[in-house]
């Protein structure tokens, strides 16, 4: 017999300790067996530069069950860990970091130093995001673990840039893209929130050339940009204007002849139904002014400060500038009138900053040539979603996209690679290598300054984290992967970019199932923010309950793509499981002997009745894993170990143990069975128990039961 089982699950002295077992083991390593399928989930890499949060600890939770499951199970599972080099956010962090401490800058360091600083802070900060991955139980190949810059990972982004470019994918293009003053770059669609502000809606007169007190009136909530207006639209369906479509207005103050032009974009409900148009500071004016062929006239910097195009307003930041332009306005009697206006304005996803609409060049991806195969797969199901009515949204979002700006005025990150001659900037060369020299004149070149969009590393990381674009046997066995696990807020951020560049990429979907998970929640229902001090700390419920406790506490009613709710008490409440668990355990191990088969007695009625009700258990529990019903598991293995096992058979076996070797032998199948499919949701006790009562193997390498016959 064992020694005996210690009175309490002391979990913070025993996690530790057993994580080391199985790292040690390598079993976390799986090896490529040509005749069997694998499990393959590329975990979505944590930013490198922060701790984790509670929304990291629930996709550590419902990834580690399912490579759990499938590893006992007996299939070559592989979990492969990574990190993510975050360019914006970190830069963000680094400069607060450098503002705070040391009252500098980045262009006090420069560009070389200050990624040497944040590449050593990063490697610091990637070490204990590791560590806190392992309290939490992840048991993923730390043999194979990734970072997104790593130089392989790296090449494999300059490859496909090149790739990209030279399939007519990629393309450099000037037109206006929101630009964000505080983070000092240029930023995608999908970087833009929007928020309700109050401002004003001012309505301005302009002057029809020739008619004599004749005038268009529209309607702005942003007078300082009509310096730079080249036109006037209303729709061509709006009989107001039907008479003034082809003449020309004269922009007040600049005294610019522009035209009058009818766009379907023109809403006819808006301010008078006519709107000025200035393609250089407005997106939708920019397309307006592509169909139109109007010139591109920029009055406003990334300083945020008027240009040399504004004339006499040169030098005044935008806000200034808004409100002496409309003083000049009222003087020459060209304001119509001034009403409030409750308008949406765009700002950083990120930093929450106004964003402004400027005039750039940029490197753009030619999206649709990519989505029409990314839709097709997920029209036959070759990608399936869960939950399902994920896969519509996808879909709308696809057939409705537009070109992905991939620049980014950004140090951190993957440098784009293309070099441009220095005595002449309109020849250019796209290169995987470094170049030193241009291969017309024999000058010098420059790199291009600006980084790539993480969204674009990232969405290759499903097949550069196995070896890609070589032919490395991880590639050819473990990809496609199974599934991809993230949530429901970045399914296009990230899940339709890997869809997309994984089947131009490869010729092959990256994953076979997207699982999306929602966000968590306080148990008020409100948005998890440190601003809100709602804060709940993975790392420090792991260390005040366990990371068992921690687990169950996130998957508790948990639904697919449905937000859930987290606070302390329910984790706490959850400790108790873990408890009952260890107790139940100590009490077969001191009163039910030693392990005796099931095949080697008799069994007697009773405890035939029990074994049977069991089977009936595992066959429902395998179905919910089979189907990622994973709250329904735990919560039948939950219900069935607590409330049938322990308070009823336990209950009425207690007076035949150590007489009858059929209750005794029935009592350590079923805890032996239910250790094991328990162990994916609560691996810490089962396997503490396990290592107490059946030495010799891991848990984490038995495997799952089937039904007996």
């Amino acid at each position: 017999m064992n020694k005996e089982i210690p009175k309490i699950f002391e979990h913070q002295k025993t996690e530790p300790g057993l994580y080391q077992k199985w790292e040690q083991s390598g079993l976390f390593t799986p090896k490529i067996e040509p005749a069997q399928k694998p499990y393959t989930i590329i975990m979505p890499p944590p930013n490198a530069y922060d701790q984790l949060h509670i929304g990291h600890a629930l996709f550590v939770a419902i990834e580690d069950i399912m490579v759990r499951y499938h590893r006992l199970k007996g299939e070559p599972t592989l979990w492969l860990p990574g990190a993510d080099h975050a360019a914006l956010a970190s830069q963000i962090f680094f400069e607060k970091i450098l503002k705070e401490e040391k009252g500098l800058t980045k262009y006090d360091l420069g560009r070389e130093e200050f990624i040497k600083q944040l590449g050593a802070h990063i490697d610091a900060n990637r070490e204990m995001m590791e560590n806190q991955l392992r309290r939490l139980g992840a048991s993923c190949d730390w043999t194979r673990k990734k970072f997104t810059l790593d130089e392989d990972v790296s090449y494999a982004v300059r490859y496909t840039f090149k790739k990209m470019y030279d399939d007519g994918l990629l393309y450099r293009g000037e037109r206006a893209v929101n630009w964000c003053p505080r983070c000092e770059t240029f930023l995608s669609d999908l970087e833009v929130d929007h928020k309700d502000s109050a401002g004003q809606l001012v309505y301005i007169k302009y002057p029809i050339k020739g008619e004599t007190n004749k005038y268009i009136v529209v309607a702005t909530t942003r007078p300082e940009t009509m310096l730079g207006d080249t036109a006037v639209a209303v729709n061509p369906g709006d009989k107001r204007f039907k008479d003034l479509v082809g003449k020309t207005a004269v922009l007040p103050i600049m005294e610019r002849e522009i035209p009058i032009v009818a766009d379907a974009y023109v809403t006819m409900e808006f301010g008078t139904g006519a709107v000025k148009i200035t393609p250089a500071h407005d997106l939708n004016d920019f397309e307006v002014g592509k169909r139109h062929n109007l010139p591109v006239i920029s009055v406003i910097g990334v300083d945020s400060k008027m240009t040399a195009a504004a004339g006499k307003f040169k030098g005044l930041k935008t806000k200034a500038a808004a409100a002496a332009i409309v003083e000049e306005l009222q003087a020459q009697g060209l304001i119509e009138k001034i009403e409030p206006y409750q308008n949406a304005i765009s700002i950083c996803e990120r930093c929450k900053s106004t964003l402004e609409p400027l005039l750039s060049k940029q490197w753009f991806v030619k999206i649709k040539p990519l989505t029409d195969p990314a839709i097709k797969v997920a029209e036959t199901g070759e990608i399936k979603f869960i939950p399902e009515h994920f896969q519509k949204v996808y879909m709308n979002w696809m057939e409705n996209i537009h070109d992905w700006n991939i620049s980014r005025q950004l140090w951190w990150g993957h440098r784009i690679p293309v070099y441009y001659c220095q005595n002449n900037p309109d020849h250019f060369v796209v290169s995987i290598d470094p170049v030193n020299k241009c291969s017309e004149c024999g000058g010098g070149v420059k790199q291009d300054e600006d980084t790539l969009d993480t969204w674009f590393s990232s969405g290759l990381w499903p097949f550069t984290t196995l070896g890609w674009p070589k032919e490395t046997n991880d590639f050819k066995y473990f990809y496609p992967t199974t599934m991809m696990e993230t949530a429901y807020d970045i399914i296009f951020f990230w899940v339709a970019r890997m869809i997309m560049l994984g089947i131009y990429c490869t010729g092959k979907v990256p994953f076979e199932l997207v699982y999306l998970n929602g966000l968590v929640r306080d148990k008020q229902g409100a948005k998890i923010s440190r601003s809100k001090g709602n804060v709940v700390d993975p790392l420090e419920m792991v260390g005040k309950y366990g990371a068992d406790a921690l687990r169950l506490g996130l998957l508790a009613g948990m639904a697919p793509g449905n937000d859930s709710i987290v606070s302390e008490e329910r984790i706490r409440g959850y400790r108790n499981f873990a408890n009952k668990i260890w107790n139940a355990a100590r009490f077969i191990q001191m009163n039910a002997g030693e392990d005796i088969d099931l095949d080697q007695v008799e069994l007697n009625p009773e405890d035939a009745v029990q074994i049977k009700e069991f089977q009936a258990i595992i066959a429902e529990a395998t179905g919910h894993m089979d189907k990622y019903r994973l709250a329904q598991a735990a919560e039948l293995l939950y219900e069935y170990f607590w409330h049938q096992f322990c308070d009823k058979y336990i209950e009425s076996a207690k007076n035949r143990l150590k007489t009858d070797k059929s209750a005794e032998a029935t009592l350590h199948y079923i805890l032996k069975n239910c250790l094991i499919m328990l162990h994916p949701f609560v691996p810490f006790v089962s396997e503490a128990v396990w290592q107490n009562l059946y030495p010799g193997s891991l848990l984490l390498g038995e495997k799952w039961p089937t039904r007996r016959s």
